[in-house]
C-alpha cells in the first residue's frame, strides 16, 4: 500500500490505517532525506519494529592515484582510462 507518497510494508490485518499514517509520519520525520520504503511489524514481545529507508542526495567523490575529485570533466585520457578500468561496487537497495 502506499501512504502519502511512501510505500508502505505491513500487516494490514494487525495494523489500522490511522496507525499506519502514524508510522509513516513517524519516519519522515526522522528521516534524513526523501522516505521512499518502510516496513512495519508486530514483533513476538508487543513492541513495532519500524524498519524505513530514506533517499539522502550526495555527491560522488572518487580518490584516484592521490586525490580527490567529484567530477570526471576535468580529467585527461589516462586518468578516465584508470577510472574506466577499476572495479565498481553497487549499493543495493533492501527488499
Amino acid at each position: 500500500m502506499i501512504i502519502e507518497g511512501v510505500v508502505v510494508e505491513a500487516d494490514e490485518i494487525v495494523f489500522r490505517a490511522d496507525e499506519l499514517k502514524n508510522y509513516v509520519e513517524y519516519a519522515k520525520a526522522n528521516s534524513d532525506g526523501t522516505l521512499k520504503k518502510i516496513r512495519i511489524k508486530l514483533c513476538a514481545d508487543g513492541k513495532v519494529d519500524i524498519d524505513y529507508k530514506s533517499n539522502v542526495p550526495f555527491e560522488r567523490i572518487r580518490r584516484i592515484t592521490g586525490y580527490l575529485t567529484g567530477d570526471l570533466n576535468s580529467w585527461n585520457n589516462a586518468k578516465r582510462a584508470e577510472e574506466s578500468e577499476r572495479v565498481k561496487h553497487g549499493v543495493d537497495d533492501y527488499e
